[in-house]
């Protein structure tokens, strides 16, 4: 998953925009993907499922905010990233 040229697709934003919360989704989704990939080799490694933990945790609050304040734009992360959304949302 190329990162930038994602966000790209999606908003047209440019890497001066690294505090928007949608480019923080997408990096943190990339992060997520890359230690799901390392833990089903290394099963027993606690430390990287306790980071994992709190990777999911920042962008479920990211994606909290993000449908708070702009609903169209949460769904069009949603379907471009293929991620569940919120419980309720």
């Amino acid at each position: 998953m190329n990162k930038k040229i994602s966000i790209d697709s999606l908003l047209k934003v440019g890497e001066k925009y690294t505090g928007f919360a949608v480019s923080q989704v997408y990096y943190v989704t990339h992060q997520v993907l890359k230690l799901t990939s390392h833990l089903e080799s290394h099963p027993k490694d606690y430390s990287s499922q306790r980071g994992l933990w709190v990777l999911l945790s920042r962008r479920k609050r990211l994606l909290i905010y993000l449908s708070a304040n702009n609903p169209i734009l949460y769904t069009k992360v949603l379907k471009n990233l293929g991620i569940r959304g919120l419980k309720g949302h």
